[in-house]
């Protein structure tokens, strides 16, 4: 087996993996050298070396670059497509279901591909982000990739565009290009009848969309995020969707406010693509039964409407090529409503069958209720806080018991938290407590896949006191200066003052295990590291102690998310 050199060994294996051979070699290899070295290597290996890409300063400066100029956005990733050894041509054949929107297209893409699965075609589904480990964004059939295929895959096409990196600059694709790259590879090789890919930010200029033909569009609601990037306001988020309509080609909307639905219907217009808006979800005809969605909360109904109509107008199009009746002209520059039809019992089983977990998911441990949703907008939190109401107040209803309530909250980037946590005061929650996305106090290498270079430790736990403040301001709790402690690990620990009801922990294990209080047993497993709790944190949790019922509401972020599910389904990061 040839060993890594040693600028291989720095960039990529260095302090996770001291036991490969520190031997250097040249730098200098023929292609088949390192084509026969890189698939040998690990999936661990290959999480690691993806995550290099999450800072790899070159990808970073390109992006910088690129900011002033989005067009040069698609270009790159164009030139690294062809790098890895594929053509935009090449994506022709995967007969693309492209989905965007704000709230709801993650949802909206696993009705869609639980529904195409159901007649029996084999599926791609490309999504983001991970909640556990990152081969959760490439399924095949409704199911992540195994570890193998990742890691064969993965150094196939890492390994193609290492090579030709120094004729290019030095420059390799940031994560989410990457990602993106690979998983057309994968789709391609395993030979799917269909991918449905999701939109990573906005549209117009995401890297998704070098996509040239695709059987369908979707737009699932629009709000507000990513505002530095898409710009600050619906009408200009909308632009940005709109970007990924094609001539010709069929695309489906949910209904919008009326500002943004003018956008759409405007880039419809000029693109020449045929735009319809998909009618409410009870329109739909069922033969025998209610139709059941396999996703709870209200708002999930215009998501499963939009995919029974991206469902229809791909199997149309796969039993009917070429006739273009299918195509609802647009007539006057106005949409068209699209019709609600018979639904087929692979429909009804389909959107019945979907799950999509961190999203409104519920999972029962005892006497600790956990309800899960990685809501991170307004109108995102909005419908989580519908949601969670409504369901555990029917939890409860059954129980005959009250139970305690504890809001567990963390967000990221630019999101305004505080908007939000005025959101989640009115579920009257007994308790607020705040961590960063880090799962645990000392993370094993098999924690790569869900490590962030872009954040600092310093950084992440400002942000949560400044939302235990925000929530004391909210819920009318004096605001003192926070007592800070050291834990062993150099990890500080941030306790919430004496006599209040919010507390800051440093890690996602350690906040869990505080809340449940030994109640769960599946948070003292083995191998699973959480810092030391003071005795004055700890005599805060007797009412914890003593309820009959607990109900955690864990929200604000699709990692938090993930990273509680990490802990809580240890089967899923296996």
């Amino acid at each position: 087996m040839v060993r890594p050199s040693r600028l291989w060994e720095r960039r990529v294996l260095g302090a996770l993996f001291p036991r490969q051979n520190r031997s250097g070699v040249g730098a200098a290899r023929s292609s088949s050298t390192r084509a026969a070295r890189l698939p040998r290597m690990e999936y661990q290996d290959a999480v690691c070396a993806l995550n290099t890409l999450q800072t790899n300063a070159s990808a970073l400066e390109q992006v910088r670059r690129e900011r002033g100029n989005p067009q040069l956005q698609l270009q790159a990733m164009k030139a690294f497509l062809q790098r890895s050894g594929l053509e935009v041509e090449d994506l022709d054949c995967l007969n693309i279901i492209h989905v965007t929107g704000t709230k709801g297209k993650g949802s909206t893409c696993a009705f869609t591909e639980q529904i195409l699965r159901n007649y029996g075609f084999r599926t791609g589904f490309y999504s983001s982000p991970h909640l556990v480990q990152v081969r959760e964004r490439i399924r095949i059939n409704g199911q992540p990739i195994s570890k193998e295929l990742f890691t064969k895959y993965f150094w196939q096409v890492y390994g193609r565009l290492d090579e030709t990196k120094d004729a290019h600059g030095g420059t390799m694709p940031a994560y989410f290009r990457f990602l993106t790259i690979l998983a057309f590879h994968v789709f391609l090789q395993e030979k799917v009848d269909l991918a449905v890919i999701e939109v990573g930010i906005g549209g117009a200029y995401d890297c998704t969309n070098i996509i040239r033909k695709p059987w369908v569009c979707g737009v699932s609601s629009l709000g507000i995020d990513h505002t530095s990037i898409l710009g600050d306001t619906m009408e200009k988020i909308a632009w940005q969707k709109g970007g990924i309509f094609k001539p010709g080609v069929p695309a489906f909307t949910v209904k919008q406010p009326e500002g943004p639905m003018a956008v759409l219907m405007e880039r419809a217009r000029e693109i020449g693509c045929p735009l319809s808006v998909c009618p409410d979800l009870e329109e739909y005809q069922v033969e025998a039964h209610p139709l059941h969605l396999g996703l709870a909360g209200q708002h999930q109904h215009s998501n499963a409407s939009l995919a029974l109509q991206l469902s229809q107008s791909w199997l149309q199009r796969r039993c009917f090529p070429g006739h273009l009746f299918l195509l609802p002209p647009l007539e006057n520059g106005r949409t068209s409503q699209a019709t609600a039809f018979q639904l087929s019992p692979f429909m009804v089983k389909g959107v019945k069958d979907t799950e999509w977990p961190g999203r409104t998911q519920t999972l029962f441990h005892g006497p600790i209720t956990y309800y899960l949703d990685g809501a991170h907008t307004t109108r995102s939190m909005l419908a989580c806080v519908r949601w969670f109401r409504e369901a555990a107040a029917q939890q409860e209803h059954a129980a005959g018991v009250p139970a305690v309530r504890v809001l567990l909250f963390n967000a990221t980037g630019e999101r305004d938290c505080a908007a939000l946590l005025k959101i989640l005061v009115p579920c009257y929650f007994d308790f607020a407590v705040f961590c960063p996305n880090i799962t645990e106090a000392m993370a094993s290498s098999s924690a790569a896949d869900q490590q962030n270079f872009n954040v600092t430790l310093e950084g992440v736990l400002t942000r949560c006191l400044d939302n235990q403040n925000s929530w004391k301001n909210l819920t009318g709790q004096e605001v003192e200066p926070s007592s800070g402690l050291l834990i062993p690990g150099s990890l500080p620990l941030v306790a919430g003052q004496r006599r209040t009801e919010t507390l800051v922990f440093p890690c996602i294990l350690s906040a869990l295990r505080w809340i449940t209080q030994g109640r769960d047993p599946v948070l003292d497993g083995p191998g699973q590291s959480s810092a030391p709790i003071p005795a004055s944190v700890v005599a805060k949790a007797e009412p914890l102690r003593e309820a009959a019922a607990i109900h955690v509401l864990i929200t604000g972020s699709l990692h938090l998310v993930g990273g509680v599910l990490k802990h809580l389904e240890p089967s899923t990061a296996a």
